[in-house]
């Protein structure tokens, strides 16, 4: 009897504490990723938070779809090339890495937060990840590159199986809390009108 307990050390599986790489491996796995979204901006000198919501698409190979539904709607598209944002019905906005390299070096990386993507966010970031235990983790990216480091403090990232929470905390005292829920992995592909979207010029 006095054998089970190292029999049963050997034979289980050891428990190793949670890192970026195996987030970057989880995020790797889900092709496509769809959640709602609801987003608090607190602006120091408005006596109320600007709130939105709406749905947000993350897919692994094509980019990322933002649908805000209230207070108006707007849409934005995020790609390897693009960001094309439309707001209230108006003729759509592109900013490309020609015409904005500033927005575009954003848009790349708002990219990398959704995947995780370790090589671009040590590029650009000094990054502390915790493991808060049962899947659970946080990762706070304090920029080390311009013109990140001239906007933001901090960025904080948080989850369990998705990415469920983002924190911008930006130079000027202003903060924006993004909550993501109602994750769908499921269809793994792009419906049509998704791959519509991301095809569109």
């Amino acid at each position: 009897m006095r054998f089970l307990p190292l029999l049963a050390l050997l034979v289980s599986p050891f428990v190793s504490a949670l890192t970026l790489d195996d987030l970057q491996q989880r995020f790797t796995g889900q092709p496509v990723v769809r959640a709602h979204f609801d987003q608090t901006r607190t602006i120091k000198d408005l006596p109320q938070p600007l709130r939105s919501q709406g749905q947000m698409l993350i897919a692994r190979d094509q980019g990322l779809l933002w649908d805000q539904t209230a207070p108006f709607p707007m849409q934005l598209l995020l790609d390897d090339k693009r960001m094309v944002q439309t707001i209230n019905g108006q003729p759509p906005q592109t900013i490309t890495a020609d015409n904005n390299p500033q927005m575009f070096q954003f848009n790349h990386l708002l990219r990398a937060l959704f995947r995780a993507d370790r090589k671009v966010l040590e590029q650009n970031f000094r990054v502390d990840f915790t493991d808060a235990g049962e899947g659970r983790w946080s990762l706070r990216l304090t920029p080390i590159t311009t013109p990140l480091d001239k906007i933001f403090a901090t960025i904080d990232l948080a989850g369990n199986a998705y990415l469920e929470r983002i924190t911008l905390n930006d130079k000027q005292g202003d903060r924006t809390d993004i909550t993501l829920s109602q994750h769908q992995l499921t269809p793994t592909q792009l419906t049509d009108d998704e791959r519509q979207r991301f095809a569109a010029q």
